[in-house]
């Protein structure tokens, strides 16, 4: 299997990356600061057409009319659609226990719950929400049945829903979102009602993908901060690096990231082929989460003291990359997937 990069990605990378450049540590520290939105990177990005880049230029057949109404707008940066309402907080990773209803009453479907830890909800115009369409049984062996999703126009919603931003320990602007009879128009159910479960998860292997990429990029940034501080920085007449105890930890979690980006190429190959993904998508985005932790403890520990100042953005990456060991799924399950699922060993939950 060839895992190299074909000239086109490359060039999309360059091109990327250039852009990227326009924004450096002194506006990550000062958006970091004042708990704001990145609109500038965001606007760049979205004129650039790199956030737009995978909506098709054209669309055909039944069943397209969402994408007809939605995606032009979203291609174009005049729909934002960031906001994904799954997680309760009655129900964490069990997203089979949720219990926001949409009841259906002639062409609108009602919609009343609480969901929580929902990111960019105040920089969203669309959210895709699901909800219960039907009870299930207690004694059922699916209970993903009578989940569906839905396209909710937030700029339709003002009186019968409203957010509140969680006060956590980095600028993710996520929130807790409540909804009061928000009625939703019957033509914006995604899908099949019932089905929605099934969608979602349609949908995770592309993310675990995603969230592994995100941890192999913040890998190689703590990787690259800590051996070219370890290089210039000295005491007691020679440079930090030389110490095995400091040079060795960044050497073991270069050799971390490397591992898992060979499996997110993997796992992205298989992907882009259609071909089943889960085990790789999975196994990405747990050894990518654990070699950027790896890496970020590396470097907070080569800078010393100065890695939890402010001004040398270790400590803000730092609590940043904790993230992925939790979110947008938790290790654990990661790894009970892996041992039910590709293993075949005993439901351990």
């Amino acid at each position: 299997m060839d895992l190299g990069l074909s000239a086109d990605q490359l060039e999309i990378q360059r091109a990327v990356r250039e852009t990227c450049a326009r924004f450096g540590d002194t506006y990550w520290r000062e958006v970091d600061e004042r708990l704001a939105y990145p609109d500038e990177f965001v606007r760049a990005m979205t004129e650039q057409g790199w956030l737009g880049m995978l909506i098709p230029e054209r669309y055909g057949g039944g069943g397209e009319d969402q994408k007809q109404r939605y995606l032009p707008g979203i291609a174009r940066g005049e729909l934002r659609l960031q906001a994904f309402g799954v997680t309760e907080p009655d129900a964490g990773s069990d997203t089979t226990r949720i219990s926001t209803t949409a009841a259906r009453r002639g062409d609108v479907y009602v919609v009343n719950g609480q969901k929580v830890f929902t990111s960019r909800v105040e920089n969203s115009d669309l959210m895709l929400l699901l909800a219960r369409t039907s009870p299930v049984p207690e004694r059922v062996e699916d209970r993903t049945q009578g989940l569906s999703v839905f396209l909710v126009d937030l700029r339709d919603a003002r009186g019968h829903f409203e957010y509140q931003r969680m006060d956590i320990m980095f600028n993710h602007h996520t929130y807790q979102c409540f909804f009061n009879e928000l009625e939703v128009p019957a033509q914006n159910l995604v899908g099949d009602e019932g089905r929605g479960f099934r969608y979602i998860i349609d949908g995770w292997n592309a993310e675990r993908i995603l969230i592994a990429s995100e941890a192999i990029g913040d890998g190689h940034w703590f990787v690259q901060r800590a051996a070219r501080y370890a290089s210039g920085r000295e005491l007691f007449g020679r440079q930090v690096g030389a110490n095995q105890g400091v040079q060795f930890p960044i050497a073991q979690a270069y050799a971390q990231v490397e591992a898992a980006s060979l499996v997110r190429y993997q796992a992205a190959a298989l992907f882009d082929a259609g071909r089943p993904c889960g085990a790789q998508a999975n196994m990405a985005k747990l050894l990518a989460s654990q070699a950027s932790w790896a890496a970020a403890n590396a470097c907070i520990t080569a800078h010393g003291g100065y890695g939890f100042a402010r001004e040398y953005d270790v400590e803000r990456k730092f609590r940043e990359t904790k993230l992925f060991e939790i979110a947008p799924v938790s290790n654990n399950l990661v790894l009970a997937y892996l041992g039910q699922r590709v293993l075949d060993m005993p439901r351990s939950y």
